[in-house]
């Protein structure tokens, strides 16, 4: 009889992982593994799971050797050579690999030894491997689709847009060149004249009453489930994004509500398809909000910094917005000056601060400890010296 994963799901620990390798990792075995495993801590691991190739991942597979640790081992690295224990999965990891070292991990738990042709095979603790005599059954009933994975909008990969395609997918605004340093008082936007402050403000209420409510907006209401942090909203994406760029606090603002949700509505069933995290669900209308603009509440002479990286794997990522949070991570810095240090259009930059304040990423400086000292100088890029020029004229007549 085949077992329900979702309801007895391997145990594992991850080892030898970065936060971002961590948390992918994590999200990988609950989406295109299907919940066949689930990430605990060690003490509560039944499997351990080893990146070899990261700086530490030899030193902590050799210390859990030497501890000769009953648990199974699955190890993920680049070279097969030189790893004779453990089973062993070639990276960049393939699904059908994962699952089949899975399951050959809940076999020797159950004191029933098993190999697999793929790549994921190997001895364990002295033992061993005994062949499958029917591999597929096995894999089988690892692998049970749930309400859960058919939420599609929630375990795509994140949207990846490039310059070419950025104007006509985020929209631009009629009379402000926001590239333009002399015009960049101009080129900022309020969210609270847009829906974007009203999602945030509504997630604010649900968040701090821990009850599903509902956005009334004269538009189709977005409901809100902050006990496992997604919203459902029955419009196209296309619809969406033409709502969220308009404002609307003039036309509409009157009609905006938030209530609490029934229980009858909130447990009536729905399009699984139109369900989206709610991290990501703001991030992308504050970015159609945007427009390339930044914040009001954002003082562009002054530094801003970035709290934490941002879960790109799940978000719309906009371009350059790895560079961007990699350069804000490390220290404050202006709008223009990183548009300025990574040589890329002003908008790029905007566009990332909204979505990332919408979050509560990013935020202005206000301590005097973080404008005493000047970020490292990085070199330009050497197209930039006629923004540079300008940027300095401006500064200079301000001092």
């Amino acid at each position: 009889m085949a077992m329900d994963k979702n309801k007895n799901p391997l145990k594992v620990a991850l080892h030898g992982m970065d936060e971002r390798s961590y948390k992918m990792m994590a999200m990988y075995l609950q989406g295109p593994c299907k919940g066949a495993a689930m990430v605990v801590n060690g003490q509560s691991a039944e499997v351990d799971i080893f990146d070899a190739d990261s700086l530490t991942g030899q030193q902590l597979l050799k210390a859990h050797f030497d501890k000769k640790s009953p648990k199974p081992v699955i190890i993920l690295s680049l070279n097969e050579q030189g790893l004779e224990q453990g089973l062993r999965v070639k990276k960049p990891v393939k699904t059908e690999d994962m699952l089949s070292a899975i399951a050959q991990a809940r076999g020797l738990l159950g004191g029933k030894a098993v190999s697999s042709p793929h790549p994921a095979s190997g001895t364990m603790a002295g033992r061993e491997a005994a062949p499958i005599e029917a591999e597929k059954p096995i894999l089988k009933s690892y692998v049970i689709e749930t309400d859960e994975q058919k939420k599609t909008s929630k375990h795509e990969a994140a949207m990846q847009l490039n310059e070419k395609s950025f104007g006509a997918f985020i929209g631009n605004v009629a009379g402000v060149d926001v590239n333009d340093p002399k015009q960049f008082a101009k080129a900022s936007y309020n969210p609270k004249d847009y829906f974007q402050g009203y999602v945030e403000s509504a997630y604010k209420v649900s968040r701090e009453k821990n009850q599903s409510r509902q956005l009334n907006s004269g538009w189709n209401p977005l409901l809100i489930f902050p006990d496992n942090s997604e919203v459902w909203l029955d419009v196209d994406e296309s619809q969406l994004r033409a709502f969220a760029g308009l404002a609307i606090n003039s036309t509409l603002g009157s009609k905006m509500s938030v209530t609490p949700l029934s229980q009858d509505m909130a447990h009536t069933d729905r399009d699984l398809e139109r369900f989206q995290s709610m991290d990501a669900f703001l991030w992308k209308i504050a970015c159609w909000a945007s427009k390339g603009r930044y914040p009001a509440s954002i003082d562009i002479r002054q530094p801003v910094y970035l709290k934490s990286w941002p879960n790109f794997t799940r978000l719309l990522v906009t371009p350059h917005a790895l560079r961007i949070a990699a350069l804000l991570v490390q220290e404050p810095r202006t709008l223009p000056n990183v548009a300025e240090v990574l040589g890329i259009k002003p908008q790029y930059v905007f566009v990332f601060i909204s979505a990332a304040c919408s979050l509560g990423l990013a935020a202005q400086v206000r301590r005097e400890a973080d404008v005493l000292v000047s970020p490292p100088e990085i070199k330009p890029n050497k197209n930039q010296g006629l923004l540079k020029r300008i940027l300095s004229t401006l500064l200079g007549k301000k001092a």
